[in-house]
């Protein structure tokens, strides 16, 4: 048992494999970055729907282009996704020996690229729009679109009710992986990761040395290319080099950023927020204290609780929802900055003039 709990924090020195608080990290990263940049587009959409609307509407496109140019550079240029890197971490073919492991700067071999990022990029974009697709159909479902007996009713109530046991045991795989990895019995935290034939390790010395001076060493060994296919190729490759290196830049500033706005706007922190920043309710006229300078309420409701006359031009306040004279509550306001009533804080802004139709 002592072995297994020293698995959980600390990584194995015989294949330097990292430990399940790193793989859980950086797995919650680009879970965080989509909701906050989400959440950004929406706010641009909805101050300004002529220049920004393109981009709500077409939000999860865009983001699955601009995430697999970003996963796709990091892919071949350190062997990790921009997560993985960002935690110092490295993507190891499976049946690569600790002798002969390739550096990270190679980048991963053609086959175990392509399926990282079929699993790092259009696997969760597939996902998001399965989930948007089911969420429609319960409101189809809820709002009976459709005739009760079509076939097709018949056939998406029955999707509705089979998706969340298809999702249960979908998360629950990915459950029982993390637990055979926490217990030292598997390589792999996701299954995601042996289905494309790569495990997770930690960045070397000779790793991190390699990727520091491969710019360098590119710049240097570059030749001019030959012709003019060769050229529009290089000039692509460039272009899209820099795309991603920027997109990667401006992740690593912000990333903490978006984390600080994804729990921002999460629905338990609103809530929160709501719950500090509500105002009282104000108590029902049983509990007043008569022995205190608040005036007695009058036992007629045509009377102003302050100069016990009829009142004239009925004004209510928004704090506390009494009538009054308005030239009495007006003058009390002023001086008070309070309900003459309730004693709740009160400004004169508050003050709302009632109109009765034989006005």
């Amino acid at each position: 048992m002592a072995e297994h709990g020293a698995h959980i924090t600390t990584a194995s020195v015989a294949d330097d494999q990292p430990s399940i608080f790193e793989v859980v990290a950086q797995d919650s990263l680009m879970t965080a970055v989509r909701p906050a940049l989400q959440h950004v587009v929406k706010v641009l959409a909805e101050s300004n729907p002529t220049h920004y609307g393109f981009f709500w509407r077409w939000f999860d496109e865009i983001f699955t282009l601009l995430d697999l140019l970003l996963q796709q550079h990091y892919l071949s240029k350190t062997s990790a996704s921009f997560s993985e890197n960002f935690y110092g971490l490295k993507r190891i073919v499976m049946g690569d020996t600790h002798r002969f492991q390739r550096l990270a700067s190679a980048g991963l071999p053609k086959k175990q690229l392509w399926k990282s990022i079929v699993f790092l990029v259009l696997l969760p974009y597939l996902k998001v729009k399965l989930e948007k697709l089911v969420s429609s159909l319960r409101e189809e479902d809820e709002y009976s679109i459709h005739p009760p007996s079509s076939h097709w009713k018949r056939f998406y109530r029955a999707f509705l009710a089979a998706y969340p046991f298809v999702n249960m045991a979908w998360e629950g795989w990915f459950l029982v992986q993390q637990l055979q990895y926490i217990l030292g019995k598997a390589q792999h935290h996701s299954p995601l990761l042996r289905l494309a034939g790569v495990r997770l390790g930690r960045l070397t010395v000779q790793d991190i040395q390699a990727l520091e001076h491969k710019p360098g060493e590119a710049s240097i060994m570059q030749h001019p290319a030959k012709s003019v296919s060769e050229k529009i190729k290089s000039a692509m490759k460039k272009a899209v080099g820099g795309v991603a290196l920027s997109l990667s830049t401006g992740l690593s500033v912000g990333v903490f950023f978006l984390q600080f706005l994804d729990w921002w706007y999460s629905s338990e922190n609103q809530e929160t927020i709501k719950s500090l920043t509500a105002l009282p309710t104000p108590p029902p006229p049983v509990h007043l204290d008569y022995n205190s300078d608040s005036p007695l309420l009058p036992k007629m409701k045509t009377v102003c609780p302050l100069c016990r006359k009829t009142r004239v031009n009925d004004t209510v306040l928004a704090t506390s929802g009494y009538v009054f004279c308005y030239r009495c509550v007006f003058n009390y306001v002023r001086s008070h900055q309070a309900c003459p009533v309730t004693g709740y804080p009160t400004e004169v802004q508050h003050l709302i003039k009632l109109y009765s139709p034989e006005n």
